[in-house]
């Protein structure tokens, strides 16, 4: 049995269909050139029969990569094959995976198919998607809640008809490590062919289980593991692709197992994630979150100090942190920056430079140090934001606790100054108010958080929002020492992601 492993990233299929998550086209380019630097081998890109838009951010992300097999997901069914061909066919190694439920429960009440008439399905629709492309991956829905007797004719019938990978879910997480370890297994040991096909693996974190149900897996068969940056996805999310190689990486004396990850790209990955889903990462998470290598009792800092490895048992370099930050003021110049940025891990254009240094020393003029944090917020507020159609000219606010609060905007579209002013509840409901009343529309505002991005009072305050608009959610983020600056730039960003949804349906 080989011990190389393959990572089957989902980020952009089922870690999207995270509750509240929606990203456009440019924000899933840049997730997917992201995992093809952090070296993930299969990229998930999208289910491209759910509508125009996934179709199209499917279509671009298999156009963009060059060093991954781009796949999509398809049911069961010949015009969703249809499309997820049409979308991956110009990738450089393009994938079709489709997927039919073989539990008895799923088989009775949501397929209404006999046993026999799902292996059919199976055999028929996996021809069908050969004639397309030679790489077919094939899942058993809930599949770990299968008859295993059923499973193993479900995946012999797949290997007959072609299928190159064979994956097991645990499609709503009911599992643990000692009853799926044994489930593939059984798979590996009693399926015909099965020396002939990848075995993946897709678990659900409904319980807690899902890395443990992936890594016991693993050391059953399992050689394609598939995962979400940070854990996103459906309800509790998925196998946290950073935990399994740490993991992986940390106890190598339990799990022999090679890949192709770099794993110094796993914070710069789980950031950007996090900033483009709007989806915060809890502290207290595992390898990616604020306080995985923090020490704040005295007996650790001792501990840590005399010996890093006391209460360390993989290092912050490993996972892309730096244990020494650059302190950065406002007499640093463009020469540092520069450096700091590539320190980073940031490649950026000449005028990216220039337009983040610009920034840079605005903010410095307003605070002490500018810190790591401050520096990655800047710019994930130039880079990552939406096409702005609207931008801020100024902004005035008069508040008080016996005022009426009242905003006036200046807003700049096409060249054009919008000026309007509106009333509110506080000085940022009467901005956001100003804000539609330029736009020309309305939001619902569903969730809003405010975080100081480093500590003291001159602290970079970073506003991430949600909106709802027509059934649909979208992301703002803003930063600025201001806080309700940052609110004002956040909202405006919503809109612009608004905005430009509304303007290509006309």
């Amino acid at each position: 049995m080989s011990n190389k492993i393959k990572i089957f990233d989902t980020t952009l299929r089922d870690g999207e269909q995270t509750p509240g998550v929606s990203l456009n086209i440019k924000e899933k380019v840049a997730i997917a050139k992201q995992l093809e630097i952090l070296g993930v081998d299969i990229i998930e890109a999208g289910f491209s029969i759910a509508s125009e838009g996934d179709f199209k951010a499917v279509k671009a992300v298999a156009e963009t990569i060059k060093n991954a097999t781009v796949a999509s997901l398809a049911r069961a069914l010949e015009k969703d094959i249809d499309a997820a061909y049409e979308s991956v066919k110009k990738a450089a190694s393009p994938r079709i995976h489709t997927f039919i439920a073989t539990s008895d429960i799923h088989m009775k009440y949501k397929l209404r198919m006999s046993e026999d008439e799902v292996l059919e399905r199976i055999k028929q629709m996996i021809n069908y998607s050969k004639k397309y492309v030679s790489d077919v991956q094939f899942s058993a829905e809930d599949a770990s809640r299968s008859n295993p007797i059923f499973l193993y004719k479900a995946y012999e019938e797949a290997i007959k008809a072609g299928a190159t990978t064979l994956n097991i879910p645990d499609t709503v997480g009911y599992a643990t490590p000692e009853e799926f370890g044994l489930l593939v297994k059984g798979i590996m040991n009693n399926v015909t062919g099965i020396e002939k096909v990848d075995v993946a693996v897709h678990c659900h974190n409904d319980l807690g289980l899902g890395v443990a149900n992936t890594l016991a897996a693993m050391v059953n068969g399992a050689n394609q593991l598939e995962c979400t940056i940070n854990g996103l996805g459906e309800r509790a999310g998925n196998a946290a692709l950073e935990e399994i190689i740490m993991t992986v990486n940390t106890r190598y004396d339990l799990y022999p197992y090679i890949h192709n990850i770099n794993s110094k790209q796993l914070i710069k990955s789980s950031n950007l994630v996090s900033k483009l889903t709007g989806i915060n990462v809890q502290p207290n998470k595992a390898i990616v979150g604020k306080n995985a290598f923090a020490h704040e009792s005295g007996i650790h800092q001792h501990g840590v100090l005399a010996e890093k490895s006391t209460y360390e048992i993989m290092t912050p370099e490993s996972v892309g942190l730096s244990q020494n930050d650059m302190v950065l003021g406002k007499h640093s110049g463009r020469h540092a920056f520069s450096a700091k940025l590539k320190e980073m891990g940031y490649t950026l254009t000449k005028k990216e430079i220039d337009e983040t240094f610009k920034k840079f020393k605005e903010l410095a003029d307003k605070k002490k140090q500018v810190l790591t944090k401050d520096i990655e917020a800047l710019l994930t507020d130039k880079i990552y934001t939406v096409e702005q159609a609207y931008t801020m000219d100024s902004f005035q606010i008069n508040t008080g606790n016996k005022l009426i609060s009242t905003a006036t905007l200046r807003l700049i579209k096409d060249d054009q100054v919008i000026t309007e002013a509106a009333t509110g509840d506080g000085p940022i409901d009467a901005a956001f108010n100003a804000i539609e009343r330029c736009v020309g529309f309305t939001m619902s505002l569903e969730e809003y958080k405010i975080t100081a991005v480093t500590g003291g009072k001159d602290a970079l305050g970073e506003v991430n929002i949600r909106v709802k608009k027509d059934d649909a959610y979208y992301v703002g983020h803003g930063v600025s020492t201001d806080i309700i600056e940052a609110s004002i730039k956040a909202y405006i960003n919503a809109s612009n992601r608004v905005y430009q949804v509304l303007s290509s349906k006309e």
